[in-house]
């Protein structure tokens, strides 16, 4: 089986890319690994700070190797908006295959630093770990939106300056970068969300040259994805709209059945309607353009 990191550079030679899902518990992972195997594409599944504090971290790590192990599948974990070095350390030291320090907040210099501390450490656990930088704020809460973050600015002079981004990956040596580019984290009510600056995703890729990472996926349309995919965005992440298909199909589940009490009966359709979502995402990640 290849590592993860070389799954990641295969994609953005074929110009497609790999999922990436976050989970907040087993019915998650059981929607996103039935759907991966069915398709047979390499997946990432990914717990932010809370998931896996919710799940255990030493859990989560444990239910991805038994997953990979028993079905010798391409199934990596990643420890998605890591906001500390010592966060980084825990995740790292539990045995994730990926960690992203999340350093959008912070100045510059302040980022580089901090990312090229947790790149140097997480190296020195773990060679084969991919390892994720984040420049630009693109929000942080994967939830339904009544309107634009007020500390969110999708303006171009807001986005992520290529200059400033080969800069960025030159001096921490990660693997992988996670510009802003027009996305945000959640996904608006009542309106389409921001389009993505596909101009910006060429240049940053040219420049740079590491595969980039798109958060904030939920809501964007799959065109956006295919001309995105097609100049350089390798990796994507996913997570509102699976919350919101299982909380809604979850409560619709309950309703019609009252009387029902067993867990593994009324969360077969909120499984059901997330498979269908990581279905379609999937298709549209992994046909070449």
């Amino acid at each position: 089986m290849l590592t993860l990191k070389q799954y990641i550079i295969n994609a953005d030679q074929k110009h497609t890319a790999i999922g990436h899902f976050n989970i907040s518990n087993l019915e998650g992972l059981k929607a996103v690994f039935t759907v991966a195997q069915r398709l047979r594409v390499p997946i990432i599944i990914g717990t932010s700070e809370k998931e896996r504090a919710y799940i255990g971290v030493k859990q989560c790590v444990a239910l991805i190797r038994s997953l990979r192990e028993e079905f010798n599948y391409p199934i990596f974990l990643n420890a998605d908006h890591t906001y500390s070095f010592q966060k980084v350390k825990e995740a790292v030291d539990a045995g994730y295959d990926a960690v992203i320090f999340d350093g959008a907040k912070l100045s510059l210099g302040d980022n580089i630093r901090e990312t090229k501390k947790s790149v140097e450490y997480a190296k020195s656990v773990n060679p084969n770990i991919v390892v994720e930088g984040e420049l630009g704020y693109i929000g942080s809460s994967s939830k339904l939106l009544d309107s634009m973050p007020g500390d969110v600015n999708v303006q171009k002079a807001a986005l992520t300056r290529s200059d400033e981004a080969a800069q960025f990956v030159k001096e921490t040596g990660v693997d992988c970068l996670a510009p802003a580019v027009g996305n945000i984290h959640g996904m608006l009510k009542y309106s389409k969300n921001p389009e993505i600056d596909i101009d910006l995703v060429k240049e940053i890729r040219e420049k740079t040259g590491v595969p980039l990472v798109l958060h904030g996926g939920s809501g964007i349309p799959d065109y956006s994805f295919k001309r995105a995919i097609l100049v350089g965005i390798s990796v994507i992440h996913i997570n509102t709209e699976l919350r919101v298909a299982f909380r809604n199909t979850l409560e619709n589940s309950l309703v019609n059945n009252p009387n029902e009490i067993a867990p593994y009966s009324y969360m077969e359709n909120p499984i059901y309607e997330m498979e269908k979502i990581v279905e379609d995402k999937l298709k549209v990640f992994t046909t070449a353009g």
